[in-house]
């Protein structure tokens, strides 16, 4: 996949490349066509996210619609709240 066409706000991504190697992360916003932000509330906090090309990413078919739905509505969420939806997908992948 080298293409952002198939990625949403939300989806799961992994590392797979660079000193975050291995790390689950949650896509923040899509810069362009080969470029997305991401998340993860502690190595990558929301005020700093990491700018990470697509080829560079394992992308899960998973997509938590709750981080999507509260980025979408401008809601105020924090690190903790990131954090906590990825306990989920650190053991699962």
């Amino acid at each position: 996949m080298d293409s952002t066409m198939d990625i949403s706000i939300g989806q799961v991504v992994m590392s797979r490349a660079g000193r975050d190697k291995g790390r689950i992360f949650l896509v923040l916003q899509i810069v362009d066509d080969q470029h997305v932000f991401i998340v993860d509330g502690d190595l990558r906090k929301l005020d700093n996210p990491k700018r990470k090309k697509i080829k560079h990413l394992t992308v899960y078919n998973t997509v938590v619609t709750e981080f999507k739905d509260k980025i979408e509505n401008d809601v105020n969420i924090n690190d903790a709240y990131v954090r906590k939806l990825l306990e989920a997908f650190q053991t699962s992948f």
